[in-house]
């Protein structure tokens, strides 16, 4: 397949199958950044539940960098994952601080927060200031692995770069990522399988239920509701042993979820 008409397929799909979010109705960086971070490892349609509220608690970094990190995570409390909330704030106060609550252009200052990797300040570039900055997310990796690679095994995110870079729309990278995700969420409808089960890097995210990050989260939910509890009592109400929430206590406090001191948990 040439570039031109792999470009010709993309377009006419986004023509007629446009989805739309609430933070690509209302372009700000602050609001891209923002759904970036949430878009990390989480459905769309949680994330639809949670952007809008979340925004509007916290309308901007300095807002939310002067948030309590209890308030912080209760908002979040529902996406999983919550070291990103605290890196969202993290991140907030650096913005604040030393960027005079303006999110930066530059990828290097980008990557330099908390909890943003290569892929993320790319998108983050794209979506926030329409710059043509390869990246690589989920969809737009389905996308080129359909097309580009039907039957290779083992695909590297390098191999892929390099035809990203080529077909990039240098005028509109927004709109072409736009269109790019859009047509890569909707492929496992038609293919009937996952292209990305042929990327090198794919793999099977673990079952959520029983696991150690299911037992952080009733204790950090607990530990939100509470404001303060101890670790007898915590550990009593979720069926645990003292030791294993010890444990796991004190690497929530590790992290700044809260503080932990002499069986004492208290979110501040």
């Amino acid at each position: 397949m040439s570039d031109r008409a792999f470009k010709e397929i993309i377009w006419k799909h986004y023509r007629r199958n446009r989805r739309l979010f609430s933070w690509r109705e209302r372009i700000t960086p602050y609001r891209i950044f923002i759904s970036e971070v949430m878009l990390q490892q989480t459905q769309v349609s949680r994330v639809e539940q949670f952007f809008p509220k979340f925004v509007k608690s916290f309308p901007s970094f300095r807002a939310l960098a002067s948030a309590p990190v209890s308030r912080v995570l209760g908002a979040w409390h529902g996406l999983g994952y919550n070291r990103r909330a605290l890196n969202l704030k993290r991140a907030a106060e650096i913005v604040a601080k030393d960027f005079k609550g303006r999110l930066p252009q530059d990828r290097e200052a980008l990557e330099a927060l908390p909890g943003i990797g290569p892929n993320t300040a790319g998108s983050i570039l794209a979506f926030a200031f329409n710059l043509p900055v390869p990246f690589i997310e989920t969809n737009i990796r389905r996308t080129y692995l359909h097309h580009y690679f039907p039957k290779k095994q083992s695909v590297s995110d390098r191999e892929l770069l390099t035809v990203i870079h080529r077909t990039l729309d240098i005028k509109n990278p927004r709109e072409w990522y736009y269109a790019l995700m859009d047509y890569g969420s909707a492929l496992p409808k038609k293919t009937k399988h996952n292209p990305n089960t042929r990327s090198r890097h794919y793999a099977k995210q673990p079952a959520f239920k029983g696991s150690a990050r299911e037992l952080r989260g009733k204790v950090l939910a607990l530990a939100l509701e509470r404001q303060q509890i101890s670790l007898a009592a915590l550990a009593r109400e979720l069926g645990i042993s003292p030791a294993r929430g010890t444990a796991i206590a004190r690497t929530l406090a590790r992290e700044g979820f809260f503080t932990f001191s002499r069986g004492l948990i208290k979110v501040e």
